[in-house]
């Protein structure tokens, strides 16, 4: 029952949120099994820190062992300045064809919330992570291959500004079909009442529209026995799982407005990164939101915060984002009573109303601990 953990400590704030996470992890561990279950953690380099060491921001050896990965979990990552890599974070995303970022978003009692019901926010999305603009291809205004294509597409009938800057993104129905499908997949082995596809497909009818569609093909022939469409909800059907479809400026004011009718929401690149994030502002802020990017083998945890270089070095940072991605790392494997512990302990330590600097000033009447106290703290709460 030992399982290894790769991680990349990350840039910025991610060495200070690692050494606070990393211990809490460990600690859930050895509090619920004892010496029966185990995780080895080995490092691998990329960002700033494998730059210093070898000259290249991602080796090849860390691409090379990732891809036999089961486990991996990362602090945040830089994007180089100036030319080569477009971002770390996006290429071992393609490289490694982590084709699923999901990110679970759910109310921690004691936070105040900007909206009037944080508590009715329950929600897990799953967001394309390989196509859309992640697959963008663009060229510049006034280039040549702006201008090529500009005459191509006039070719077509296709009125396009000379001046233009233009961009291709692609979404295929494989990758659309298969984030789709692990959403499904998920609501029916957690019982979970509904998968909402959300797209902007009334205005994008090849591209969103199509991922809209894809969706209900792949459900229809693949889950026929668990899921049903609205329409057939109206007509008195009765399945395990509703499949329905929002568009995606509408979805921003539903889940505002009715989070409670939503719970696991399918979306593309561009949709999944606004609304993951907007919904975790509705309860305290990516400092509390944990993450995975996942392959068919691979399941890679990450900060979805940023490397917050103003504050780096001086233990200010919120490690939550990172404490609660081993949470869901250990639920992943089945290890659901450390799990459970680690939840139970942030939810102690925020009713309490002890948190860290980015919380205490959501919360009037706060005591506020540093990146490392709250660790600690985190680890006394279990």
């Amino acid at each position: 029952m030992n399982k290894t953990v790769h991680y990349i400590i990350g840039d910025g704030i991610g060495p200070e949120v690692f050494a606070a996470a990393r211990p809490v992890i460990d600690a859930a561990v050895a509090k619920a099994y004892g010496d029966s279950r185990k995780l080895t953690w080995k490092e691998l380099l990329a960002g700033e820190k494998a730059f210093k060491e070898t000259g290249n921001y991602l080796p090849q050896e860390t691409l090379d062992t990732l891809a036999q990965a089961e486990l991996a979990m990362k602090g945040p990552l830089g994007t180089p300045v100036g030319g080569g890599i477009r971002s770390l974070n996006v290429t071992m995303r393609q490289v490694l064809d982590l084709y699923a970022c999901i990110r679970p978003i759910k109310y921690f009692q004691g936070i105040e919330s900007p909206v009037k019901r944080p508590d009715l926010v329950d929600m897990i999305v799953f967001r394309e992570n390989t196509e859309d603009v992640y697959a963008g291809i663009e060229w510049a205004s006034g280039s040549d291959e702006a201008k090529r294509l500009i005459e191509f597409l006039r070719s077509l009938g296709k009125n396009v500004d000379e001046t233009a800057g233009v961009g291709i993104k692609p979404m295929t129905p494989m990758g659309s079909k298969r984030l789709i499908k692990k959403a499904i997949e998920h609501a029916i082995a957690q019982r979970k009442p509904s998968v909402t596809i959300v797209h902007k497909g009334n205005i994008m009818k090849f591209t969103e529209g199509a991922f809209r569609a894809w969706g209900y093909e792949m459900a229809a022939e693949e889950f026929a026995a668990e899921v049903m469409t609205e329409a057939q909800a109206k007509e008195g059907m009765t399945k395990p799982v509703l499949l329905n479809d929002r568009i995606a400026d509408a979805m921003f004011q539903e889940v505002l407005i009715r989070p409670q009718q939503y719970s696991v929401i399918a979306t593309t690149n561009l949709n999944g990164d606004y609304l993951s994030d907007a919904l975790a502002a509705q309860v305290g802020g990516l400092g509390l939101a944990p993450g995975v990017n996942m392959s068919e083998k691979l399941a890679f945890y990450e900060a979805t915060h940023g490397t917050a270089p103003t504050i780096a070095g001086m233990d200010k940072a919120n490690p939550g984002s990172l404490v609660l991605c081993g949470a869901m790392m250990l639920d992943h494997l089945g290890w659901f009573e450390a799990a459970k512990s680690i939840h139970d302990a942030m939810d102690k330590a925020i009713s309490a109303k002890t948190v860290t600097v980015d919380l205490a000033s959501q919360i009037p009447g706060s005591k506020t601990l540093g990146c490392t106290a709250f660790g600690e703290l985190l680890q006394k709460n279990l």
